[in-house]
């Protein structure tokens, strides 16, 4: 059909229907500003219809979206992923966002949501989730929510707050930082406690008999040598300050968790905690063969006990390297140099 044919008044209603879908961006804006000042926190509660306010805004928008997804019946049933407190830590980034921004200019480039699973499931499935926690950027110009948003590093969003800042500043070049901590009075407390004991400690080491004392026990100080080892080797510090969880929850299986997470984006607690007990069996087996095999007089029994350590060291850096492989997508393979 030509488009001299058209009706007119067919070309009119196209029109203004095009334009009624097109929510104009300084309304969204307006409300979200308004929806943000009634917020404790400055975090804005997303439902299924605001989602698709926000979406119908033309791009590219004029703002970002930064929204944290949560699920209620996780926090009483999976209390180890720890939700609540990434929860507190995702509102000390948007109060800390709108301290260093108070200027309405650049405050409205971005806003920070959070959606509930149960009364927004629709939504949650339009982002394709798999499993929690999951925090992600809609950017201005993002069009399919399954494929446009920036995913925030889970190695981010499981350390605290300033992490979490130093990747959304990386991704939509605007000021987080500095994180605007409240001292809690926990904290001051232990800020007490340690100073006294800092003081006191002069006067309380001079009535300690070492002689007598647990800590010249030498099974004590192997056994913790050997605490330290396991827990250097299986990334202890690393999960410490980063605030890294043992297993996430898998979206698919309500009752299932994810012990081993596929890809270097992150690294959970029971991977690191699986490769340090398998370093610590083969740490174990030759502290063994240099301290007890060593002292046993008969050959063909140093023969066996040699013949399990080896057996059992390349069986644990086997394991060791599968994971590897099978984590990271690389293969590690022997090297012979061409004779």
């Amino acid at each position: 059909m030509a488009i001299s044919s058209i009706s007119p008044f067919l070309l009119l209603h196209a029109t203004l229907t095009l334009t009624l879908c097109l929510i104009p961006a300084n309304a969204v804006v307006s409300d979200l500003t308004h929806l943000r000042s009634e917020s404790s926190t400055g975090v804005i509660h997303l439902t299924d219809q605001l989602l698709k306010r926000i979406i119908s805004v033309p791009t590219p928008r004029p703002f970002s979206l930064l929204i944290f997804f949560d699920f209620h019946r996780l926090h009483s049933s999976k209390p180890e992923i720890n939700l609540p407190a990434l929860r507190n830590e995702f509102s000390l980034l948007a109060s800390s966002f709108l301290a260093n921004n108070p200027d309405p200019n650049t405050n409205t480039n971005l806003f920070f949501f959070d959606i509930e699973f149960e009364e927004s499931e629709l939504s949650f499935r339009k982002f394709g989730l798999d499993s929690l926690p999951h925090i992600c950027i809609v950017p201005p110009s993002a069009m399919d929510l399954g494929k446009d948003p920036i995913e925030m590093d889970p190695s981010a969003f499981s350390r605290q707050a300033e992490s979490m800042a130093e990747f959304v500043e990386s991704k939509t070049k605007l000021q987080i930082r500095p994180i605007h901590r409240p001292l809690t009075s926990s904290r001051k407390r232990l800020i007490f406690v340690a100073v006294v004991v800092v003081i006191c400690s002069p006067m309380l080491l001079p009535k300690i008999d070492f002689k007598k004392s647990i800590l010249v026990d030498k099974n004590l100080w192997m056994g913790g040598a050997i605490l330290v080892y396991f827990l250097s080797v299986g990334g202890m510090m690393h999960n410490i300050i980063r605030q890294v969880p043992m297993f996430l929850g898998d979206m698919q299986d309500p009752d299932g968790l994810v012990f081993f997470y596929k890809g270097t984006q992150t690294q959970l607690g029971t991977e690191g905690y699986a490769v340090g007990f398998l370093y610590t069996i083969v740490g174990l087996l030759l502290a063994f063969l240099s301290h007890a095999v060593v002292l046993e007089k008969s050959r063909s029994v140093q023969r066996s006990a040699m013949a399990f350590v080896l057996f059992a060291s390349v069986w644990a850096v086997k394991k060791v390297v599968v994971l590897d492989n099978w984590k990271t997508g690389y293969s590690i393979h022997s090297y012979f140099p061409h004779l």
